[in-house]
């Protein structure tokens, strides 16, 4: 199987009305997280309402894209034809560093739109220092995933 059926076979995420904005920003190459307008609280997932005001208005704030791995696992067996394909890969939830309650799920890579398992697993820790990358990984929606800050 070539790379791109490798690629155009993985799991990308569906929009919502709330989390829409994010995607958009994702596709321009920018990390935001929603804010509430009312009492600055940030928040992610996206939703419509504060959890802490019950404010109905927010905004996007861009984020610096740094964070450390917050947790990680090798899946293995992966259970999807085009993940097994590039086994071993990591999942990794990264904790951003100016946001550090905000966490996201994603995949370390050696650089955008580099295949699942290019980072040697080895390589990973807790607590190591990542910067998010985009990459459309083929279904037209840009996706964060991390670089290592020390390759």
């Amino acid at each position: 199987m070539s790379d791109s059926r490798l690629t155009s076979a993985l799991l990308t995420p569906v929009a919502d009305e709330d989390g829409a904005p994010f995607w958009e920003y994702a596709a321009r190459g920018e990390l935001r997280v929603q804010a509430c307008a009312a009492c600055d609280e940030l928040r992610f997932p996206p939703r419509p309402c504060c959890p802490h005001c019950q404010s109905f208005d927010s905004e996007w704030r861009r984020m610096s894209g740094k964070g450390r791995i917050w947790s990680y696992v090798l899946p293995h067996p992966p259970l999807l034809p085009a993940y097994a394909a590039q086994a071993p890969y990591n999942a990794v939830i990264v904790e951003l560093t100016d946001a550090p309650r905000i966490r996201l799920v994603g995949n370390v890579v050696t650089e955008p739109g580099a295949a699942l398992d290019s980072v040697d697993p080895a390589r990973l820790r807790i607590g190591a220092r990542v910067q998010v990358a985009f990459t459309d990984p083929g279904d037209g929606v840009t996706v964060p995933r991390w670089l290592l800050e020390r390759p």
